[in-house]
């Protein structure tokens, strides 16, 4: 099953880092977004990319030729100007980079990636957003289903410390609980092919245009996930999640 990637966008809140690269390309210890993201699927044997293209794409395209290239060593021939690659570690990624224009919009994109994805059931995510989540299992769960499209549903990390009360006193306080708000889209999804029955065009919106109408069919199912997510949205979640990784503690890390 290949895996669809949202890679385009502006990234406008996160415009300090933005201005520069687009969105997956921001660095999360030393390594874009993107790379973190394309590991989870990998590391639960999903390793066939494409990767939709829009603000500065040349970026994305230049980090992945220099990924192959410059991993392990190299070994020249001044003489003949021959080079010889050796001893390369790379996952066994590949990886379609595909242009899909700069002004589309998120359902436009995925039908832009339409021949590419072609040939059955396909994994679709945002290039702003990591998790522990059991990729085989949200598969599994879509099948089960029998319906044209499933979101990863998570709860994500409250922005304020929780109260709880007991009269006019604080009974409990939990500094931004995990599980603080309501259950909201957090990308991880799957799609049948029938999907692309919904996509008109280049300003088709996944969200309002496409899954809102799937829910109104009942042709939505939603897993959930209890465990870790979070977004990139902001530089105050970049530095969050730059801290997990730091000190050792990236739930999302699953990989060895």
């Amino acid at each position: 099953m290949k895996v669809a990637i949202l890679a385009g966008g502006l990234g406008t809140r996160l415009a300090e880092e933005t201005e520069i690269k687009p969105k997956p390309m921001v660095e999360i210890g030393g390594q874009p977004i993107l790379w973190h993201i394309m590991k989870i699927y990998g590391h639960h044997g999903f390793d066939e990319f494409c990767i939709a293209l829009g603000y500065k794409g040349e970026a994305i395209k230049r980090y992945f030729m220099d990924y192959f290239t410059m991993t392990g060593s190299l070994h020249l021939d001044m003489a003949t100007g021959r080079v010889e690659a050796r001893e390369r570690n790379v996952e066994p990624w590949l990886v379609h980079l595909l242009e899909t224009g700069h002004r589309s919009l998120t359902g436009g994109r995925i039908l832009r990636m339409r021949e590419t994805l072609a040939g059955g059931p396909f994994m679709l995510t945002y290039g702003d957003g990591v998790a522990d989540l059991d990729i085989n299992a949200l598969v599994a769960f879509h099948r089960a289903q029998g319906r044209l499209a499933t979101v990863t549903a998570v709860r994500p990390p409250a922005r304020f410390g929780g109260l709880v009360f007991d009269g006019p006193l604080v009974s409990q306080f939990s500094e931004k609980p995990q599980i603080g708000e309501g259950w909201i889209n957090g990308g991880y999804m799957v799609f049948e092919p029938g999907i692309f029955d919904y996509l008109a065009g280049d300003d088709t919106r996944l969200e309002q245009d496409v899954l809102e109408r799937l829910a109104a069919e009942g042709q939505l199912a939603a897993y959930r996930h209890e465990g870790f997510w979070q977004c990139m949205d902001t530089l105050r979640d970049k530095m969050l999640l730059e801290e997990l990784w730091k000190e050792g503690r990236a739930p999302w890390k699953l990989w060895a």
